[in-house]
């Protein structure tokens, strides 16, 4: 698959489309339940937000920043938000190349290491991160003791 990655503003429709997918399929996943420790992320705290495009320019992948305070993991680290990628997209590297071009933006961002979480229920997104080298690691912030949160981290070499 042909892909362009496009930076858009939080408030983008294809942006706000795509998240609304992830929070559906969460939702399905994981009950009605609010499953995501912590405050949402915002246009206040995301600063780039990413989507992939299609060879048609349909939007079918996204992924975001939100830089973390330096009381939580310390200076340098910034959080992947929201990566996602539509069902019948998967399997053709959306995936890989937003969250490369994430890790291009961190580090532009001067990250000198990127985190996440994911959910227990979320095996393909556990394998996923992974394989790209990210390693297990404990909750930090908000998902500190949070029963099915997953996290995950990875150096940048800067």
């Amino acid at each position: 698959m042909s892909l362009t990655i496009e930076e858009v503003p939080w408030v983008h429709p294809d942006a706000d489309r795509l998240r609304r997918a992830q929070r559906a399929e969460l939702h399905a996943r994981y009950g009605s339940e609010d499953h995501e420790p912590g405050h949402e992320p915002s246009a206040a705290d995301v600063p780039v937000f990413l989507i992939a495009r299609d060879e048609s320019g349909r939007a079918v992948a996204c992924g975001g920043l939100r830089p973390l305070d330096d009381d939580i993991l310390g200076p340098g680290h910034i959080e992947i938000k929201r990566m996602f990628v539509l069902p019948d997209a998967r399997g053709l590297g959306a995936s890989v190349a937003v969250l490369r071009r994430l890790e291009e933006r961190a580090a532009e961002l001067g990250a000198c290491r990127l985190v996440l979480e994911t959910g227990e229920r979320q095996p393909d997104a556990i394998r996923f991160y992974t394989r790209e080298g990210y390693s297990p690691i404990p909750g930090f912030g908000d998902y500190a003791g949070a029963p099915e949160s997953v996290c995950f981290g990875r150096d940048l070499g800067n």
